[in-house]
């Protein structure tokens, strides 16, 4: 794998590797940007033809945070003025420049299955990221028998990251929405295993405060204590996610000692309980 021919094609790479850590954990990554992709575009689509510019904006605010991780630089760009426009209905400007953004995604695909040399990279990437949540990652609604980190976030990149993280010290189980982190909550409250859950804000179907909702009128702030994950710095969503007993909060795209640091504080917060 040839890190100059990612420079070559206008990826950051030594920005990138300020949240990775070492090339091993962005190579080991950087395939799942195609899964995440795929699951990603039909849903822009989808809104952009319904001229649903509420989800439109959920779904590039999601790529805009997926492109920043690898340093997709222009990409992240194109994706942020995505979600600026299609969150005061500019229509007109998501239907003038969607083309652009489209293919920059797949110009990158293209350029990471090149640097990885595989034929079909995504397809690989999906059987070692599935692998790695055999070891590491519950995804059912059962209860949790063990130390368990809860991760909702709808980035597939987010969760495997974390995943990693984590690996040697605690299981992982994940949510890519609201619904299922409810769902998942549910099951598990009572049994005092969900030691820390990290929360994005921004998800299709069931948002993050809607969660926070939920679990403050069920009491169970205390019991699953939360630090908040967000690529959403602007006061009013500062402010708002406080006005929640949550721990902390800290702003995508963050790095591995980042997430470290939050965690423990959240676990020590269940701790003093």
């Amino acid at each position: 794998m040839n890190v100059d021919f990612l420079k070559e094609n206008g990826i950051d790479i030594e920005k990138s590797l300020e949240l990775f850590g070492d090339i091993k954990t962005y190579n080991d990554t950087i395939g799942e940007f195609i899964l995440g992709a795929s699951s990603k575009l039909p849903k822009l689509e989808e809104y952009k033809n319904s001229k649903d510019m509420n989800n439109y904006a959920i779904y590039a605010h999601s790529l805009k945070s997926d492109a920043r991780y690898f340093g997709f630089t222009k990409l992240a760009e194109l994706a942020e003025s995505h979600e600026m426009k299609s969150k005061v209905g500019d229509v007109y400007y998501i239907y003038e420049t969607y083309d652009e953004l489209i293919n920059e995604v797949n110009r990158l695909i293209h350029v990471i299955k090149q640097y990885l040399g595989e034929e079909n990279p995504a397809s690989s990437s999906e059987k070692a990221t599935q692998g790695t949540e055999k070891r590491t990652i519950i995804t059912s609604r059962e209860v949790y028998t063990v130390p368990t980190i809860l991760v909702v976030d709808d980035s597939n990149i987010v969760r495997n990251f974390v995943s990693r993280i984590f690996s040697d010290s605690y299981t992982v189980g994940v949510a890519k929405d609201g619904k299922e982190a409810l769902e998942i909550i549910e099951a598990n409250r009572g049994f005092n295993n969900i030691k820390a859950i990290l929360l994005d804000l921004n998800m299709p179907q069931i948002d993050g405060f809607a969660v926070l909702d939920y679990m403050q009128e069920n009491n169970l702030l205390q019991e699953m204590p939360v630090s908040i994950i967000s690529g959403d710095a602007s006061k009013e969503t500062i402010d708002r996610a406080f006005t929640y007993p949550i721990v902390d909060m800290i702003r995508k795209p963050f790095n591995d000692t980042d997430i470290k640091m939050v965690v423990e504080k959240t676990i020590f917060f269940k701790e003093m309980q």
